[in-house]
């Protein structure tokens, strides 16, 4: 389970990765997209592959780099379209729904309890 920091700044590098990369490269493929920003800040980076049913997220904790893989059996990963950014800064709540394939970008909730206690 991944459960980022209050202060860790999650980035979502638009458009698709090779997911035959590894930690290293996708290090140096994030500094190179991400200039202003510190790879070895704690900083998380969401990566997606080009069929939309797998993820990569790297991360730096201290001592080293992290990489969380995940594929979905069915379903796409929920991405942006934005072709003129090359990331997007999201939420821990957002992480987490992209993580569980919902779509972080307009959640529907599920019905409300009709009461309470």
């Amino acid at each position: 389970m991944l459960t980022p920091g209050s202060d860790i700044k999650i980035y979502l590098l638009t458009g698709h990765t090779d997911m035959r990369k590894g930690a290293a490269s996708l290090a140096l493929f994030a500094e190179k997209l991400l200039s202003e920003i510190k790879i070895c800040s704690g900083a998380m980076f969401v990566f997606r592959g080009k069929s939309a049913t797998k993820i990569k997220i790297l991360w730096w904790d201290s001592q080293g780099f992290c990489l969380f893989y995940k594929a979905l059996d069915a379903g796409k990963f929920p991405w942006p379209n934005v072709s003129d950014k090359t990331h997007l800064g999201i939420t821990r709540a957002q992480l987490s729904m992209l993580i569980e394939g919902v779509d972080w970008r307009n959640p529907s909730w599920s019905k409300p309890p009709e009461r309470l206690g």
